[in-house]
Protein backbone atom coordinates (compact mmCIF):
# COMPACT_ATOMS: atom_id res chain seq x y z
CA UNK A 1 0.00 0.00 0.00
CA UNK A 2 0.93 3.60 -0.66
CA UNK A 3 0.22 6.56 1.24
CA UNK A 4 -2.24 7.98 -1.48
CA UNK A 5 -4.25 4.65 -0.48
CA UNK A 6 -4.38 4.91 3.39
CA UNK A 7 -4.88 8.75 3.04
CA UNK A 8 -8.40 7.94 0.88
CA UNK A 9 -9.00 5.02 3.67
CA UNK A 10 -8.60 7.49 6.57
CA UNK A 11 -10.88 10.31 5.05
CA UNK A 12 -13.26 7.53 3.73
CA UNK A 13 -13.41 6.49 7.29
CA UNK A 14 -13.64 10.00 8.69
CA UNK A 15 -16.57 10.47 6.13
CA UNK A 16 -18.43 7.23 7.12
CA UNK A 17 -18.26 7.95 11.61
CA UNK A 18 -19.33 11.50 10.77
CA UNK A 19 -22.55 10.26 8.70
CA UNK A 20 -22.78 7.34 11.10
CA UNK A 21 -22.70 9.90 13.78
CA UNK A 22 -25.72 11.47 12.82
CA UNK A 23 -27.98 8.42 12.89
CA UNK A 24 -26.45 7.26 16.76
CA UNK A 25 -24.88 10.48 18.09
CA UNK A 26 -21.62 11.75 19.37
CA UNK A 27 -18.01 11.41 18.45
CA UNK A 28 -14.56 13.30 17.51
CA UNK A 29 -12.33 13.07 14.67
CA UNK A 30 -10.63 10.20 16.49
CA UNK A 31 -13.68 7.85 16.84
CA UNK A 32 -15.49 9.13 13.48
CA UNK A 33 -12.13 7.18 12.27
CA UNK A 34 -11.84 4.20 13.60
CA UNK A 35 -15.91 3.72 13.89
CA UNK A 36 -15.38 4.49 9.89
CA UNK A 37 -12.57 2.44 9.30
CA UNK A 38 -14.19 -0.33 11.46
CA UNK A 39 -17.54 -0.10 10.01
CA UNK A 40 -16.04 -0.56 5.94
CA UNK A 41 -14.92 -4.07 6.94
CA UNK A 42 -18.34 -4.94 8.94
CA UNK A 43 -20.27 -3.17 6.15
CA UNK A 44 -18.50 -4.96 3.50
CA UNK A 45 -18.87 -7.85 5.02
CA UNK A 46 -22.98 -7.82 5.71
CA UNK A 47 -23.36 -6.27 2.41
CA UNK A 48 -21.66 -8.99 0.58
CA UNK A 49 -23.46 -11.87 2.51
CA UNK A 50 -26.47 -10.35 1.89
CA UNK A 51 -25.91 -9.83 -1.93
CA UNK A 52 -26.35 -6.31 -2.23
CA UNK A 53 -24.36 -4.57 -4.56
CA UNK A 54 -25.02 -0.26 -4.46
CA UNK A 55 -23.52 1.60 -7.33
CA UNK A 56 -24.28 4.97 -6.89
CA UNK A 57 -22.14 5.86 -9.96
CA UNK A 58 -18.54 6.62 -7.77
CA UNK A 59 -16.74 3.95 -6.80
CA UNK A 60 -15.94 5.96 -3.18
CA UNK A 61 -19.38 7.65 -2.75
CA UNK A 62 -20.19 3.24 -2.61
CA UNK A 63 -17.32 2.74 -0.27
CA UNK A 64 -18.34 5.73 2.25
CA UNK A 65 -21.97 4.51 2.64
CA UNK A 66 -21.20 1.08 2.72
CA UNK A 67 -19.00 1.94 5.73
CA UNK A 68 -21.66 4.53 7.20
CA UNK A 69 -23.65 1.65 7.64
CA UNK A 70 -21.10 -0.20 8.95
CA UNK A 71 -20.60 1.58 11.44
CA UNK A 72 -23.79 2.34 12.29
CA UNK A 73 -24.24 -1.26 13.35
CA UNK A 74 -20.42 -1.34 15.00
CA UNK A 75 -21.70 1.68 17.17
CA UNK A 76 -24.94 0.22 18.01
CA UNK A 77 -23.31 -3.19 18.75
CA UNK A 78 -21.10 -0.98 21.31
CA UNK A 79 -23.73 0.22 23.28
CA UNK A 80 -25.77 -2.53 23.63
CA UNK A 81 -22.42 -4.15 24.53
CA UNK A 82 -21.73 -1.17 27.27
Amino acid sequence: MDIKAILIWCVIGILAGWLASFFVGGGGLIRYLLTGLLGAFVGGFLFKMAGININLGNSYVNEVVVAAAGAIVVVLIARVLA
